[in-house]
């Protein structure tokens, strides 16, 4: 019998969780969840890494900045925007990054912000 091996992937603390439902194929889990919801970003993909994670999807669009993934394994989904109406409404273009995503890539996903936060005190109408 042929076993499949299911990619990784490690939510960092800004992705929202409902993202989770949407990647039934994978192995998905919160960085809060797996006790790393305090460090770093170069620590925390290092040891995302080190714990055999495949993908990492963030909303901090600075990272790619911060941190270079050359010769690493793991790779970066970032999303646009970390308002879960805009990345349910786009969440096909997430499933794409995925599945497309390579060691040592970024992945950009634009959410469109079709739908805005709302205060306390906006009018209803």
């Amino acid at each position: 019998m042929l076993s499949v091996v299911m990619l990784r992937i490690l939510f960092d603390k800004n992705v929202p969780w409902p993202l989770i439902r949407h990647l039934s194929g994978y192995q998905v889990t919160t960085a809060e969840r797996a006790g790393w919801g305090q460090i770093s970003n170069g620590i925390l993909i290092s040891r995302a890494e080190a714990a055999g994670y495949d993908i990492m999807v963030t909303c901090d669009q600075n990272i790619q900045y911060q941190q270079n993934l050359s010769g690493r394994r793991i790779s970066m989904v970032v999303l646009s925007s970390n308002f879960w109406p805009n990345i349910k409404i786009n969440v096909a273009d997430v499933l794409a990054a995925v599945a497309r995503s390579s060691p040592g890539s970024f992945e950009n996903v634009d959410i469109i912000p079709t739908l805005r936060h709302r205060h306390p005190g906006d009018t209803v109408l």
